[in-house]
């Protein structure tokens, strides 16, 4: 069956339909990695993005339950060059489509992805849809389409949960976590409690962490509620405060450093990363648009990680202030474990202060 990719500037690519029917649109986002397709499907930050994988054959590995970094996949829709189904006897996997079908994601194959990618690579907030013709009428509708606002707080946990085990009490703010978050903080024996995007600071004040970590997450900071901000400096200090990506991005503006817009959006684990003065070189899995100027760091830190193919700063540790940032997925899922030492210098640090 016939779909059809329709791009709000009237150009539109014709493929295979794959997974669910459904008609869908979005936001127009690539993911550049070879492998952690499963990763990226489930990733909440890819939450209202139409996913192009730029790898040319997908699905080769199948899908498990066990690499779900949510439950329920927020993206609205997947394209593919070309798709592998059928791949596996084994019990434990199933195909790629099948998984599109089941969790009611649309998609097309068939089509030129690195085509999209040349043509539309440092596009942001490019408009698409998934529709069954190419008419008029299509792309009066994708014209008329408005991109949802304040993601994170359509994805994150509506009510608080623990994830618990034995060591250190870490609150965990959600602005769409990923699964694999909480496996690295609990092999670190952390005990997990979740919160909400929009928490407020007498609920840590009541469940007394020892840390506080800031998720990532999709949207912009100046969707996050004041809360948030409210949190962060009530405790600026006094608590280890970890932020990744998104949380990265909102540590960043409560410090007042200047970003720096990225020339196309990192998405993928090919994005080499260098702590300064240190011989701690390593490829990194990141999801984010914007990095920081380094000029706008005026005090001293104890760590800076800086992006190697932009000299922009996405990562740093004040030891002083109790503060640790990474724009980069320490946890991987999908990318290496390159990165994963930001979690056992979070460690360390509630570790001096207990």
């Amino acid at each position: 069956m016939k779909k059809y990719l329709i791009v709000e500037d009237g150009t539109f690519y014709q493929g295979k339909a794959i997974g669910s029917p459904i008609i869908a649109t979005g936001e127009l986002a690539f993911f550049t990695g070879n492998y952690g397709f499963q990763e990226a499907l489930t990733d909440p930050t890819n939450a209202g993005k139409i996913l192009v994988f730029t790898t040319p054959v997908v699905g080769g590995t199948g899908i498990n339950a066990m690499d779900y970094e949510s439950i329920n996949p927020v993206v609205k829709g997947v394209i593919f060059n070309d798709l592998i189904s059928n791949v596996t006897g084994i019990s434990d996997f199933h195909d790629l489509e099948q998984f599109l079908t089941e969790k009611q994601i649309p998609g097309i194959c068939d089509v030129d992805t690195r085509a999209l990618v040349k043509r539309y690579k440092r596009s942001k907030d490019l408009k698409v849809s998934l529709m069954d013709t190419n008419d008029e009428h299509a792309f009066d509708q994708i014209k008329a389409l408005v991109l949802p606002k304040n993601k994170s707080a359509n994805i994150s946990t509506k009510n608080a949960y623990a994830a618990p085990n034995v060591g250190h009490a870490i609150a965990v703010i959600d602005l769409g976590l990923k699964h694999s978050l909480l496996r690295s903080l609990s092999l670190r024996k952390a005990n997990i409690t979740v919160l909400p995007y929009n928490a407020q600071a007498e609920d840590l004040d009541n469940l007394r962490p020892k840390a506080i970590v800031i998720s990532n997450g999709p949207g912009s900071v100046s969707e996050l509620p004041a809360s948030l901000y409210e949190i962060i400096d009530k405790y600026y200090g006094k608590l280890p405060i970890l932020g990744i990506g998104l949380g990265f991005l909102a540590l960043a503006e409560f410090l007042k450093f200047e970003r720096a817009e990225l020339p196309h959006p990192f998405n993928g684990v090919n994005f080499p990363v260098i702590e300064q003065n240190s011989k701690w070189l390593f490829q990194s899995s990141m999801n984010i648009d914007e990095l920081v100027y380094p000029d706008s760091i005026k005090s001293g830190m104890d760590r800076l990680f800086f992006d190697i193919h932009t000299d922009l700063v996405c990562g740093f540790q004040d030891n002083k202030n109790l503060l640790l940032a990474a724009a980069f997925n320490p946890e991987g899922a999908p990318g290496g474990w390159g990165g994963s030492k930001i979690f056992d210098y979070f460690i360390e640090m509630i570790d001096r202060r207990a």
